[in-house]
């Protein structure tokens, strides 16, 4: 017995329905996430704030235990580990140097979108 031979009205109009509701939900969404730019640019400031230097401290922390790992093994794999250590270590600086910078990138963010608003009305 093939399925596809079955025509599923009902399903086929709850899956339309559903469909439709997701859509208009993302539009109606999509509208109020347009409008409230600043706010979601604040939010992401203080996540960068709060969890960066977090974040970059279990990056070294890590780092350092593969490369401590990375001694117990023979070169090809020493090298391996340690080509992953500098990697995290870099990706620390990075998230170090970002989420210090946050509060910066907020607010010339903010003014730069406040002036092209402003330059659109």
């Amino acid at each position: 017995m093939d399925i596809y031979k079955h025509d599923y009205p009902k399903a086929k109009i709850a899956i339309s329905a559903c469909a439709a509701a997701v859509v208009l939900a993302r539009a109606a969404s999509a509208q109020t996430a347009a409008l409230d730019i600043i706010s979601t640019l604040s939010g992401v400031q203080a996540l960068m704030m709060h969890i960066g230097p977090l974040l970059s401290a279990i990056l070294f922390t890590l780092s350092g235990l593969l490369y401590a790992v990375g001694q117990l093994f023979p070169s090809h794999q020493r090298a391996n580990f340690h080509t992953i250590a500098s990697d995290m270590i870099m990706g620390a600086v990075v998230v170090g140097v970002l989420s210090v910078a946050a509060n910066g990138f907020a607010i010339a963010s903010t003014h730069l979108l406040s002036n092209s608003t402003a330059n659109l009305s």
